[in-house]
């Protein structure tokens, strides 16, 4: 027989056994408004259904407030949200929101805001680069607008990053607004993809602010792909290639590049099948563009093809610009210029001069170097 000690002992089974009991009656214990994260990670799917039929912006609001200084993690599922979704400018406030390759944030049935889905410093604004926290981003996963709502916007803060994303069926992709300092934001914005919902006025990429740098995007389905308004000046474009191929019907007022600013800079951007490659408002000036491209290789595109189009004086610095048209029977233009004067030049340009229109001769006044001919 077993003395008193021996049976009140627990074996080690059992002290298993009882721990994990009690790690399931917590685990199904924990509330939505308990914090829960491990390593500074916090799992939105433990918060709230991931299967795209419940509404779930406020959960995804309420874990945002609750988790301050948080990366917050969005594993696979689908995350329906009626609204929009906003983060922190304030570096004291602020989250870092990553998402699995597979998480979808979807636009509502009926979504009718007119934010973005997704709104980056959109509550808590500060202007700071030197607290822990000022430089916060949105990461990965897919934003699904449903044919209406926006993407994403970045309202306030600096150094904000919008990386390795894939937008589809919005008509607006990204919006970076007025900067916070002085109207400089300074955003990095690097591999993102953009589809758009093919309908009258959708654009890629609006930018308001200054001091932006954008590197290897590509956008389809909009009317426009990259319009730079009056206010934003001074950004990066570096390999950003819009692809026209929404309706006809759109297609005479489609650009590739709207840009209304100064001094912005294009590294080898691609304007595809758009009407116009390059338009500049009447206030543009002093844009550098170096190894950019202007192509039309389908010949049913449209009737008019320009290549740089000028609403006043023609400004721009380009360098080793390709031109290349396709339909003999368009009306295909180099260099479209509003009003004469201005201290642009194209230099070293590879045009295909065979489908250039013969009374096509302003961009002549501009030219330094030799015209390639494919």
């Amino acid at each position: 027989m077993k003395s008193s000690k021996e049976r009140n002992a627990a074996s080690p089974c059992a002290l298993l056994l009882v721990a994990a009991v009690a790690l399931i009656f917590a685990a199904e214990a924990r509330s939505e408004s308990t914090p829960y994260h491990a390593d500074g990670v916090v799992s939105a799917a433990d918060f709230m259904p991931t299967d795209g039929k419940t509404d779930v912006a406020d959960r995804i609001q309420r874990v945002i407030d609750e988790h301050p200084n948080r990366t917050i993690w969005f594993p696979d599922g689908t995350y329906l949200i009626s609204k929009p979704i906003c983060t922190p400018a304030d570096p004291k406030r602020s989250v870092d929101l990553r998402l699995s390759n597979y998480a979808v944030l979807k636009a509502a049935p009926g979504w009718t805001n007119t934010e973005a889905m997704v709104r980056l410093g959109g509550i808590h604004p500060a202007n700071n680069i030197r607290v822990v926290g000022s430089c916060y981003s949105f990461t990965g996963g897919v934003i699904d607008g449903s044919g209406v709502a926006k993407g994403i916007s970045i309202d306030s803060g600096r150094e904000t990053k919008v990386r390795d994303v894939s937008m589809k069926f919005v008509s607006l992709g990204l919006h970076i607004k007025h900067g916070a300092n002085n109207n400089s934001s300074d955003c990095d914005i690097s591999d993102v993809n953009i589809v758009g919902n093919k309908k009258p006025g959708s654009i890629g990429v609006l930018i308001d602010a200054c001091d932006n740098t954008l590197a290897n995007m590509r956008i389809a389905d909009m009317q426009i792909g990259v319009k730079l308004t009056r206010s934003a000046a001074a950004n990066l474009m570096r390999n950003l290639h819009p692809l026209y191929t929404s309706p006809m019907d759109q297609y005479d007022g489609s650009a590739g590049f709207v840009d209304d600013s100064r001094n912005n800079s294009y590294d080898r951007c691609y304007s595809d099948h758009f009407s116009t490659g390059f338009l500049f408002g009447r206030t543009a000036g002093n844009t550098v563009m170096d190894a950019c491209i202007v192509f039309w290789y389908a010949p049913t595109k449209g009737r008019r093809h320009t290549a740089v189009k000028c609403v006043g004086r023609f400004l721009a610095q380009i360098e080793n610009m390709q031109i290349g048209f396709k339909n003999s029977e368009a009306v295909n233009t180099v260099l479209d210029v509003g009003e004469k004067g201005g201290c642009g030049y194209l230099r070293d340009p590879r045009i295909n001069m065979g489908l250039v229109r013969k009374d096509d001769t302003v961009y002549k006044d501009y030219l330094q170097g030799v015209v390639h001919a494919p």
